[in-house]
C-alpha cells in the first residue's frame, strides 16, 4: 500500500503493514484490474492510498494512516517504537473527520474517500436495478458538496462509463 506515498517512517510504515494484514482478512472479495481477487477492505486501503497520493502528493504519516481508515490499529503494541499518543489522537480525529471544511487534513481524506467511491464503486452502483436516475444524481450532489476544489478537479479527469459521465453532469447541472 505505502508505494504510492513519500517514504515514511518506520514506525508508519509497519502501522500501515498491520493495516494491510488486517484488511486482508476481509473475505469479502472484488476483482482487481488483472483479473484476480482480491479483499474488499484491502482494495479499499489500497484505493484511498492511491487517490491521497494523487490528491496530496507530499501526504504526512498521520494521513497516510488515516487514509487506512482503522483507528483500532494504531496503538498496536506491535508497532515498536508506538505511534506517539497525540499522534494517534490525530488520526483518530481525521478518522471521525472532525471540523471536515475548516481543517484541510480531515478535508483532503474526505475528498480521498468520495474519490474512491467515484473512481471504484460508482460505475457499478450506478447500475443498480433499485437506484432511479434521480437517487444517483442526488447521490452524485452529495458527494460533490462533501468535495474540495482540488477533489473535485481529479474527480473529473476520471475515465467513467458514458451512462456514469451523464449522471454525472446532470448532477453538476443541477
Amino acid at each position: 500500500m505505502t508505494n504510492y506515498l513519500p517514504p515514511l517512517p518506520a514506525e508508519y510504515a509497519r502501522g500501515l503493514e498491520l493495516i494491510d494484514a488486517a484488511h486482508a482478512q476481509d473475505s469479502r472479495t472484488v476483482e482487481a484490474p488483472d483479473g484476480t481477487t482480491i479483499p474488499f477492505e484491502l482494495n479499499y486501503a489500497q484505493k484511498m492510498t492511491k487517490w491521497l497520493a494523487r490528491r496530496y502528493p507530499d501526504a504526512s504519516p498521520l494521513k497516510a494512516q488515516a487514509a487506512a481508515q482503522v483507528a483500532e490499529l494504531l496503538a498496536s503494541p506491535e508497532i515498536q517504537p508506538p505511534i506517539p499518543e497525540e499522534d494517534r489522537a490525530r488520526v483518530a480525529a481525521l478518522i471521525r473527520k472532525e471540523n471536515l471544511k475548516a481543517d484541510e487534513e480531515t478535508q483532503v481524506l474526505e475528498d480521498t474517500a468520495c474519490l474512491v467511491f467515484l473512481d471504484d464503486q460508482f460505475d457499478d452502483f450506478e447500475k443498480k436495478s433499485d437506484l432511479d436516475e434521480t437517487k444517483m444524481i442526488g447521490i452524485l450532489q452529495k458527494t460533490w458538496g462533501k468535495m474540495g476544489e482540488r477533489g473535485r478537479e481529479l474527480a473529473l479527469e476520471m475515465n467513467h462509463s458514458d451512462r456514469a459521465k451523464e449522471l454525472i453532469g446532470k448532477a453538476l447541472a443541477g
